[in-house]
């Protein structure tokens, strides 16, 4: 069955008042926006993304009974999506904003704290090691003692450090 259109259906699917329609709803679009968004900037990107969507389905929205209606509801829509879109931006940014320098420098001088309150051997034993790099034999071979105490020493300081940090994280 072939159905001929109408006059405005033909100008409407050959997008001819495309441009009339922008020129009546454009500058109002942008003054909603602007409402929605708070920047001048971002309501023109808002906007203009509106009318690249409407353009793209202008042959059915032509023939709607309130293309102004759908324009706006599209900006809208993209303004929700732009929300989203900061919402979790934000929360990455603040996801990382703990993890910061001055956390990490927090951190280290609770470390600090814990290590200079171990026994002097003790303290001895894991900085030689775990800080400096020696092996047991070789740090109880600076201490004057053999690997083995260098060994328990170490397992005790690692255990106390564990048991006071453990309970302060």
């Amino acid at each position: 069955m072939v159905t001929e259109l109408t006059e405005a259906e033909v100008r409407a699917a050959s997008g001819e008042d495309f441009g009339q329609f922008v020129a009546a709803e454009g500058t109002r679009l942008v003054r909603a926006c602007l409402l929605l968004t708070g920047n001048v900037a971002d309501a023109e990107d808002l906007a203009q993304e509106a009318l690249t969507r409407v353009l793209e389905r202008w042959s059915e929205v032509s023939l709607m009974e309130s293309p102004a209606g759908y324009l706006y509801r599209t900006a809208m829509n993209l303004n929700r999506k732009r929300l989203r879109r900061l919402a979790v931006a934000a929360r990455r940014f603040v996801d990382r904003e703990q993890n910061d320098d001055l956390s990490i420098a927090e951190d280290r001088l609770d470390i600090l704290r814990e290590v200079a309150a171990l026994p002097h051997q003790q303290r001895e034993a894991l900085v030689l090691v775990e800080w400096l790099g020696y092996t047991a034999e070789e740090a109880g071979s600076l201490l004057g003692i053999k690997g083995v105490s260098v060994r328990a020493r170490l397992h005790r300081a690692r255990a106390g450090l564990q048991r006071a940090l453990g309970d302060a994280r």
